[in-house]
């Protein structure tokens, strides 16, 4: 199959293009460097052509205010010329519990962006991903300071990068699934508790706080972050992986 990967050059949207290619298919990766503008729709006809599946892999450039009309815009722009090519599969990279966090801005644009490709015209598939262990140095940054980092007690079940890559590339050459696909890592653990083993493996000397109110996952309740039964779930564990 031609499958085009918009934002095909990014962390993940590299790894699928690759998983892809070595699999038979071929994989053609698109983003504004390769002349395809997903916000402006520049490129976007070309890049689509002939193609049997796209993949979005694009994401918000901030997670503020402007992030609803970011996917209102570009998943406009896409499924207009994915109908246009007849393409027959468009998949989208979302987030577990993206709907039970109403109080975060940038979830309600990634639900946006579901509904918006569930209602569209082109048979679809949506996977849904926990936290991607390569975001925990970022997070470690939101509420830190020279002694200490402030986390909440979240529960949260990361997993790595490269296993959503490899998700991504099994539904995109599969049959469009006219629903979501959970993918996880194989640990839950509170998001304190994921600080202090990481800062360990750094050799970080920081303290970890414990802050119910502290950084952008503060809003999530409960399960909110935690897979729910039927997904998939990936064998890489964070120790294993931050002793890679």
């Amino acid at each position: 199959m031609k499958i085009a990967v918009i934002g095909g050059t990014g962390r993940i949207g590299s790894q699928v293009v690759r998983i892809l290619n070595e699999s038979g298919h071929e994989a053609v990766p698109h983003s504004p460097s390769t002349g395809v503008d997903l916000l402006s729709g520049k490129g976007l006809a070309e890049a689509l052509k002939g193609a049997d599946v796209v993949v979005n892999l694009t994401n918000s450039p901030t997670f503020d205010e402007a992030s609803p009309a970011y996917f209102q815009t570009t998943m406009d722009n896409l499924l207009a010329a994915a109908e246009a090519a007849g393409v027959g599969h468009a998949v989208v990279l979302s987030i577990v519990g993206a709907d039970e966090v109403p109080d975060l801005v940038y979830y309600r644009a990634k639900v946006l962006q579901e509904d918006i490709l569930k209602a569209g015209p082109v048979p679809y598939s949506i996977v849904r991903s926990t936290q991607f262990f390569e975001f925990m140095d970022a997070v470690l940054t939101w509420t830190a300071d020279k002694k200490t980092v402030r986390l909440p007690a979240t529960p949260i079940q990361p997993i790595a990068a490269a296993d959503v890559a490899q998700a991504v590339a099994d539904v995109s050459a599969g049959a469009p699934l006219q629903g979501t696909r959970e993918i996880a890592g194989p640990e839950v653990f509170a998001l304190d508790e994921l600080g202090r083993i990481t800062l360990a493996a750094h050799g970080d000397q920081r303290t970890v706080v414990t802050d119910d109110s502290a950084g952008m996952f503060a809003a999530a309740s409960g399960d909110a972050l935690v897979a729910n039964d039927g997904a998939v779930i990936f064998k890489t564990s964070y120790r294993d992986w931050l002793a890679r």
